[in-house]
């Protein structure tokens, strides 16, 4: 089976409210976009970055709802989207994330795509195959995660970055969340439910309905990612 036909048998298994949602996402970005482009200083983007945030919309949701599902395709859709938003968080000085996104995402959306096609699924080869930490892992993780926060808020207050507790937040999480997804690992969707909250709020502090839309998808499909890798680990009893 080719990567189209996998991309197209992902989608297939898309839900009716994760469509709903991408429709939704559709529209708002598209909304803003032609707002920005056709009355400038209607919003607070400019007219070019209002077209970057409808492409990152669009590829960030078909990124987190195929994730959910273990697809392989995620990844494509995911590296149009780090590529975007870097653009994005420069324009604003959000630096924290900007780094995340340009030094860790990115790189690691490669190595994730080639470590997940290299594990897939038994039955489902458009899928990858979970595994899970256990007690002490998860521990050390939850520890590296506050220790990292401090660190990096310490370092954008210096440099100068807005929303610093919350972009130190974000990066630390992302870090570990990126970590875990990389390798398989079920305990990424805790994670990325923690650092969606976290993203929720940062865009709340500093209003982009578009973003602020696309967060609050990912918050969503956080918590059906979390379901669906829990059913997909115990499905997957080996932890290689």
């Amino acid at each position: 089976m080719n990567g189209r036909e996998n991309l197209a048998k992902s989608l297939r298994a898309m839900k009716w409210y994760e469509w709903l949602m991408a429709a939704v996402m559709v529209l708002i970005a598209a909304y803003y976009m032609v707002l920005s482009l056709a009355h400038p200083g209607a919003t607070e983007n400019p007219g070019w970055l209002a077209v970057l945030n409808f492409i990152s919309g669009v590829a960030g949701v078909f990124c987190v709802f195929l994730c959910a599902k273990g697809s392989v395709s995620n990844f494509a859709f995911g590296l149009v989207n780090t590529v975007v938003y870097i653009v994005y968080l420069a324009y604003w000085k959000i630096y924290g994330t900007m780094c995340l996104e340009l030094f860790l995402y990115l790189p690691m959306g490669f190595v994730g795509w080639i470590h997940w096609a290299r594990h897939r699924d038994r039955k489902r080869r458009e899928n990858t195959r979970a595994r899970r930490l256990n007690a002490w892992q998860n521990a050390l993780v939850a520890a590296a995660v506050a220790a990292a926060t401090v660190l990096y808020h310490a370092i954008l207050v210096r440099v100068g970055g807005t929303v610093a507790w919350l972009d130190a937040a974000t990066v630390a999480i992302g870090i570990v969340a990126t970590a875990l997804q990389t390798f398989r690992y079920r305990e990424q969707y805790v994670w990325w439910l923690v650092t969606d909250v976290v993203a929720v709020a940062m865009y709340i502090a500093h209003f982009d309905p578009v973003y602020l839309t696309k967060k609050v998808i990912y918050l969503i499909m956080a918590v059906i990612g979390l379901l669906n890798w829990l059913r997909m680990s115990r499905e997957n009893t080996s932890n290689e």
